[in-house]
């Protein structure tokens, strides 16, 4: 298209071997894009300012050819046909990570105190039945059916609009968080043969990532990309977006797996993030059982982090594996994780509540706090060979607490008495007191003996126990979490 007829307020763009320079802007408006000089030598490349593309096309004497679209700025997405093969971004929002951050490994940044952000880029039923799973989808079950309701691309963009915004990053490092593990699945990239709305990568779900990456980096918070839903259903809960069979261990999805991560780590393992992702998840829970077995899941897990790594130029770039509740839990991994390298380039997750099982949901409240210690406290010798993280746990039990602080499991016989699943505007101070102690707990073993936690999780909605927010504000979490004379509970787990 010839320039008199780009759109108003395009600036021009002149390309001078492997820069792209914005040019009829003020000084503080211009902007410097670096990109690989062998780009221009390809058949073909789109570059992508979010919403506007410049699309530069070579015909059969080398001519360039361009067209226009929809003026706006933002970080540049290079490809090749199709496939991704640079981002940069702005340097005035996003600056190139200094000497001394791009040299620490992701360990080194000191104990990681994080969030999930769930329900967000992947959705659940029960995170989200008030928000998604009601109207059109009052009927869907998981994301995989929800994205089959009329209206669902329009009822997403809402949802990653507000669910979660730069200003609650901003609360959350008031609380004293320092990490982001952001789930989100395998279809934001590749939704080929499912009915998952995509639009791609730099788009749809993926740019609401990149933004929260942004706002991560200028808040000064880690990030741990999380791909918590595969090809096939890794575990055939909804948190893998599809409940039901379990086929990822079938046909060719664990090989789409890797496809997946290898796209995921040339843009989120460039060093262009190096100073903001610590690491990017292979697969979460996938179950040991069934349609999988743990011995193939570590074979593919060793196939995956070479991928990642091969495909990552940040060479601080932790892979992480879900422990795949394997019946050792970390220990059973560690081999596995000095194979590959030094401590801290494979990090083993593994997530620790209490209330998924029957023995854990018959304990009393007591109980539950003497568990977390133990479970928690369990986790140190594989550490010492591999970085552990509690990438999910929570404050909620079964426990029904009586006004004496006393428990029993999942019934109230005594008045007075109050459980933990119920609505925290029912609670007394009793079990505020009593709920505070099991977290407490949890925190206490987590920090004396692995490299991090996450809790799940940052909620919008009303979520209780499930919610750092409302734990927060109903004072069953301390505030924050990096100050220990916050504490009212010290040494639980040491008596």
């Amino acid at each position: 298209m010839e320039p008199s007829l780009r759109p108003k307020n395009v600036l021009d763009i002149g390309i001078h071997s492997n820069l792209i320079l914005f040019e009829g802007a003020s000084p503080e408006e211009r902007k410097h894009y670096e990109l690989p000089h062998w780009l221009f030598h390809n058949f073909w490349f789109r570059i992508s300012f979010r919403d506007w593309n410049l699309l530069w096309d070579k015909d059969s004497r080398g001519n360039g050819l361009y067209s226009w679209d929809k003026p706006s700025l933002g970080p540049i997405i290079a490809y090749c046909g199709g496939h991704l093969l640079h981002r940069s971004r702005r340097q005035s929002e996003h600056p190139v990570a200094t000497a001394a951050a791009s040299s620490n490994s992701p360990t080194s940044t000191g104990f990681v105190r994080g969030v999930n952000i769930g329900g967000w880029l992947l959705v659940e039923k029960f995170m989200n039945g008030d928000d998604l799973f009601t109207g059109i989808g009052e009927d869907a079950v998981d994301q995989w059916t929800l994205d089959q309701t009329s209206g669902a691309a329009a009822a997403l963009q809402k949802h990653w609009d507000t669910y979660f915004t730069e200003a609650d990053v901003q609360t959350l490092k008031g609380y004293g968080i320092n990490a982001l593990r952001i789930p989100i699945g395998f279809w934001a990239y590749d939704n080929t043969g499912t009915p998952y709305v995509s639009y791609g990568i730099g788009q749809g779900a993926d740019s609401y990532l990149e933004k929260a990456i942004g706002w991560a980096q200028t808040a000064g918070l880690r990030v741990w990309v999380d791909c918590h839903g595969s090809p096939g259903s890794q575990n055939g809960y909804d948190n893998s977006g599809h409940k039901g069979d379990v086929e990822w261990q079938q046909g060719d999805n664990l090989a789409k797996s890797i496809a997946v991560l290898t796209t995921m780590a040339l843009k989120y393992g460039s060093k262009e993030y190096s100073d903001t992702v610590m690491g990017i998840e292979l697969v979460n829970e996938p179950i040991s059982w069934g349609n999988n077995t743990l011995s193939t899941t570590q074979t593919w897990a060793q196939e995956a982090y070479h991928a990642v790594k091969g495909n990552s130029t940040n060479e601080n770039l932790m892979v992480v594996m879900h422990d795949a509740f394997a019946p050792n839990g970390p220990s059973d991994w560690t081999t596995i994780a000095k194979s590959l390298g030094p401590r801290g380039v494979f990090g083993i997750d593994t997530h620790m509540y209490q209330t998924l099982v029957a023995a854990d949901i018959a304990l009393t409240q007591a109980e539950h706090i003497t568990t977390a210690c133990q479970r928690g406290m369990a986790l140190k010798s594989a550490n010492v060979l591999a970085p552990v993280y509690v990438g999910e746990w929570s404050s909620t039990t079964n426990a029904c607490i009586n006004p004496d602080g006393t428990s029993t499991a999942g019934t109230c016989s005594t008045e007075g008495c109050v459980c933990v699943t119920d609505p925290m505007d029912t609670w007394t101070d009793v079990v505020v007191e009593e709920v505070r102690k099991f977290v407490e707990a949890q925190l206490e073993s987590f920090e004396a003996s692995t490299s991090g936690y996450m809790l799940w999780s940052w909620a919008d909605d009303d979520m209780g126990t499930w919610s750092i927010k409302d734990g927060i504000n109903k004072g069953i979490i301390p505030n924050p979490l990096d100050d220990p004379s916050q504490r009212k509970y010290p040494g639980q787990c040491s008596s």
